[in-house]
């Protein structure tokens, strides 16, 4: 295989993997292309699952293990978790000697391998970019990995037309969709059941996905919003909540200790999970009432199911929604009114004609036949295209 193309992935969180396992399988079964697998973050952390087990249980090869991140979400210790992911992903490249780096969204330990990356002459293909979150200093980490990215390949035309607007030639942007909804069509989702037996938990009159992360640039401190959001849900009644810890953030851990409290004290209608993988988070989404919280699963996948989304606070300000998402501020007055809402009439009616803006279910063998023909030579010269220019 040494004359193939070697595509190396980067992946540092549960979620992200997830958006990348039909890419990934795409190019390990390609005879023209070599995977090459380095992960890092909480894939390697105890504290968050260890979940690099997964994706070796999933009979994928990691080529190399990144250890980055220190036990500290304040912004010191962030900031000396990329330190360290520079260090780590430089020796990596050196002996990988990758052709092509694939990389999706706008992680710390994303922008950390793209600017090793960069300075080792790394050509670099980004999945996810001119997307807008107001809330979170990603959105500048997005931008920024945009600049030094090669290819890009974007979720809808609007987010195409940003990139293209951040100087990036047109003919290296392509709208290839969501990879998201690529697992909806494409994973065997568990029925009911069988889900209640994985999980260890069993479905109520109501029931709720709660998946909430830090705000980065919000006034407010996550224990506040989140501490707003846990009021506004011990007030239903017969409500079942299902909730998913948050990422390695500024603030996550204060999260997960709030919500390791409350489930300890509600164990009869809660459960919360570290990670629950791919294929029990969207087959849990089948079966709920509303996806609560502020993560972007709210908005690009689960309008895939007709379910509804309450989306809290800036986190996701910006994005593209379709109608099944309720937005409210992260208070809980408004928590409480957007839960009600779920409930009206002509909100459920609404609810069975919703379309998904992101996409076919099809980003994943896009991304892969991009990839496989598109020429590398010359690719890290990169003239600024100007938008607005005419003439």
């Amino acid at each position: 295989m040494s004359g193939n193309r070697r595509v190396c992935i980067i992946t540092g969180t549960r979620a992200e993997y997830g958006l990348l396992f039909w890419i990934m399988k795409e190019i390990e079964a390609a005879t023209d292309l070599q995977l090459q697998i380095i992960v890092t973050g909480m894939h390697l952390s105890p504290e968050f699952g260890l979940t690099h087990e997964q994706i070796e249980r999933d009979g994928f090869h990691v080529d190399r293990k990144v250890e980055m991140l220190l036990s500290s979400d304040t912004g010191v210790g962030v900031a000396k978790s990329m330190g360290l992911g520079m260090i780590g992903f430089a020796d990596a490249f050196a002996d990988l000697r990758p052709d092509l780096l694939l990389v999706l969204g706008d992680r710390f330990e994303i922008f950390s391998a793209v600017s090793a990356a960069m300075v080792s002459r790394i050509p670099v293909a980004h999945i996810h970019g001119g997307e807008v979150t107001e809330g979170a200093f990603d959105e500048s980490i997005r931008h920024s990995i945009t600049k030094m990215s090669h290819l890009h390949f974007t979720a809808t035309e609007v987010y195409r037309s940003r990139v293209i607007q951040l100087g990036e030639q047109p003919s290296r942007v392509f709208n290839v969709g969501a990879p998201g909804v690529d697992n909806i069509k494409r994973l065997a989702l568990l029925a009911r059941d069988e889900l209640e037996e994985t999980i260890g938990f069993r479905f109520g009159k109501r029931n709720l996905l709660v998946t909430f992360h830090p705000a980065t640039l919000d006034s407010s401190t996550a224990g506040e919003q989140f501490g707003a959001l846990l009021r506004a849900l011990d007030e239903l009644e017969e409500t079942h909540l299902i909730f998913t810890k948050a990422n390695a953030d500024c603030g996550g851990r204060v999260i997960n200790r709030l919500i390791d409290d409350y489930v300890a004290t509600r164990s009869e209608k809660a459960v919360a999970f570290t990670s629950m993988g791919q294929l029990n988070y969207l087959s849990a989404i089948q079966f709920v009432d509303a996806v609560v919280g502020n993560s972007s699963s709210g908005l690009i996948e689960a309008p895939s199911f007709r379910v509804a989304t309450i989306n809290i606070g800036d986190r996701q300000r910006g994005r593209i929604r379709a109608e099944s998402v309720i937005d409210c501020e992260a208070d809980y007055d408004s928590i409480h009114r957007a839960i009600r809402k779920i409930e009206e009439p002509e909100f459920k009616k609404k609810l069975r004609h919703v379309t998904n803006p992101y996409g076919d279910g099809e980003a994943s063998r896009r991304i892969v036949n991009i990839i496989r023909d598109f020429p590398l030579e010359g690719i890290l010269k990169k003239p600024f295209f100007d938008f607005g220019r005419t003439g």
